[in-house]
Order: C-alpha cells, then sequence, then structure tokens
C-alpha cells in the first residue's frame, strides 16, 4: 500500500469538509435557513440523476454527478459569489483557478489532474455534460426561490430580465427543463414574486 498516496486523499477529504461552511444567499425549499455548498452540490448530484432523460444529448450521467460534486469546491477558497451579485462577476476565474489548483492539487498527481479537468469542463461549458450539468445548476436555485414566494429575487431586488438571463442557461443543456423553467419565471411574474 502507498502510505502518501492514502495521506494525500484523507488531505483532500478533510480540507473538502469546509464546503459545508459555505453559506449561499438562497435558501432550502420552503425555509428561511440558507443553503451550504455541500447541500447544493448533493441536490445537484440527484437532480442530474433523476432527471438525466432530459438532457437534449446522450450523457455520461457519472461525469455530470463528479462535475456538480466538484464544481464549488474552489469555493472553499474563492468564496461563493451571489449570481446576481452587481459588483462582483459571479465568473471569477483566476481566483477559482488558484483554489482549483491548490485545493485538487491535495491530491495524488492522477487525482488531481482528473478533478482539474472535470472542473475545466464544467467550468467552459461546452460538452454535453457540462451543459446538463450546468442546467442543474441554474434549475435549483430557481426551484428554491419560487418555494420561497421569490426568496433571494425579492431580498436583493432582483428583476424578471436578469433571471431570465441567467436562467436561459438551462436550454443549452435540456429544451423540456427549460420549458418548465421559464413557465415557472413567467408563472412567479404572475403571483407578483418576480418583478417585471
Amino acid at each position: 500500500m502507498n502510505t502518501q498516496h492514502l495521506l494525500d486523499q484523507i488531505a483532500f477529504i478533510k480540507e473538502i469538509d469546509k464546503v459545508k461552511y459555505i453559506q449561499r444567499k438562497t435558501k432550502l425549499f420552503n425555509s428561511d435557513r440558507c443553503e451550504n455548498d455541500a447541500e447544493h452540490s448533493w441536490h445537484l448530484a440527484l437532480m442530474a440523476i433523476v432527471l438525466a432523460d432530459h438532457s437534449n444529448e446522450p450523457i455520461d450521467v457519472l461525469k455530470v454527478v463528479k462535475m456538480v460534486l466538484i464544481h464549488d469546491i474552489v469555493e472553499i477558497d474563492a468564496g461563493d459569489v451571489f449570481m446576481y451579485d452587481t459588483v462582483k462577476n459571479h465568473d471569477n476565474t483566476d481566483e477559482e483557478r488558484l483554489a482549483a489548483n491548490r485545493i485538487f492539487g491535495l491530491l495524488p498527481k492522477n487525482q488531481a489532474e482528473e478533478f482539474i479537468a472535470i472542473w475545466e469542463e464544467f467550468e467552459a461549458g461546452e460538452t454535453n455534460e457540462a451543459k446538463f450539468a450546468r442546467s442543474m445548476d441554474r434549475l435549483e436555485p430557481l426551484l428554491q426561490n419560487t418555494s420561497n414566494n421569490g426568496g433571494t429575487w425579492k431580498e436583493f431586488g432582483v428583476k424578471y430580465d436578469k433571471v431570465y438571463e441567467k436562467k436561459s442557461v438551462i436550454k443549452n443543456g435540456s429544451a423540456s427543463l427549460w420549458n418548465y423553467a421559464e413557465g415557472l419565471i413567467n408563472e412567479s411574474v404572475e403571483k407578483g414574486i418576480l418583478e417585471k
């Protein structure tokens, strides 16, 4: 047994426990409690498994699950940027790149390379798997905000145009989920929980 190999893996496992402490702005379904990054990633992984048949293209579901489980690990160092932040761009890739290299670099070389490649693929959003993973990442908070009578949209004064723009990424991975999401967005306007 390669002791260093195992010790490197354990060091990574201990480090990623910090994901549980990263608070997101979005709240749990029908709740006042904010979700953390670990809960978010777990939820996306199950969504990917359950909703995989809605993908526009054939996908490797295990690869999608890996993507959604590791995509926010970089926030241990880079922090979580609110999707609708008006000061800081949600795509803080320089900070996230440094974080990816440090955190995934704790793993043995072959695993570190695999995780960085999967993270990069998710960020690029070009493969079928990345498009679907990103659809999950945009759908989950939409479901949360609609269950919370506008949730962070109301709290931070986010308007319809911005929500529509950010959520339209869903269609790249799933036309059917986008049709559903678009309906929820429009229904939210009708209900008065999202301002036009």
